[in-house]
């Protein structure tokens, strides 16, 4: 196995700042990079010290979950914090970003977003990105670079369950661990 890709890179980051979430709607990460360097990190969740979605439920006012920042709006108030420039910087997140957090990333000087998964991808905000000479490009995340043994797994379970159809394994079960195995390695 090679060396990993940059997107890929920074995306695992993203994804794996998005299993630290306290959403229970979705759980997404962003990283915020400048030359080729890791500068800020955020998923989404609730302030600090505030009550978590995932313990009290969320608190939902048209549709919108009012206790979650975004993970975008996180990463960008960590510089903030912490006294870190993003002007000209990239970021990395795990899906289209927001309509706010759109504006967010704009007014922050972020001249790239790079995303894996769209996600109500809202008109007025690709507008807004392309008025502002942001960049926008979707990059798929491919877990299997991250696991250089992905691919054996993966045919492993695809023979296990050929084995498991001929030996005659009720219909209902063989649906179950199929389903089961597209979530796991089809996305």
């Amino acid at each position: 196995m090679g060396r990993i890709a940059w997107h890929q890179y920074f995306l695992a980051q993203s994804h794996l700042l998005a299993l630290r979430s306290t959403c229970t709607r979705l759980t997404v990460g962003a990283t915020i990079v400048r030359d080729k360097r890791i500068i800020a990190g955020g998923y989404n969740g609730s302030i600090a010290g505030g009550d978590h979605c995932m313990d009290e439920g969320c608190y939902v006012i048209d549709n919108h979950c009012v206790r979650t920042i975004h993970a975008e709006m996180n990463a960008i108030l960590q510089c903030a914090k912490f006294g870190v420039g993003t002007e000209n910087a990239e970021i990395y997140v795990t899906h289209f970003p927001c309509l706010q957090c759109c504006k967010a990333i704009i007014q922050a000087g972020i001249k790239t977003v790079y995303y894996a998964t769209d996600y109500k991808n809202h008109p007025y905000a690709i507008e807004l990105f392309q008025q502002a000479g942001v960049v926008v490009e979707k990059v798929p995340f491919a877990p299997e670079n991250m696991d250089p043994l992905f691919n054996e797994k993966a045919q492993l379970l695809s023979n296990a369950m050929e084995d498991l159809k001929k030996l005659g394994l009720e219909e209902e079960k063989l649906k179950q661990y199929e389903k089961e195995y597209i979530k796991l390695y089809k996305g």
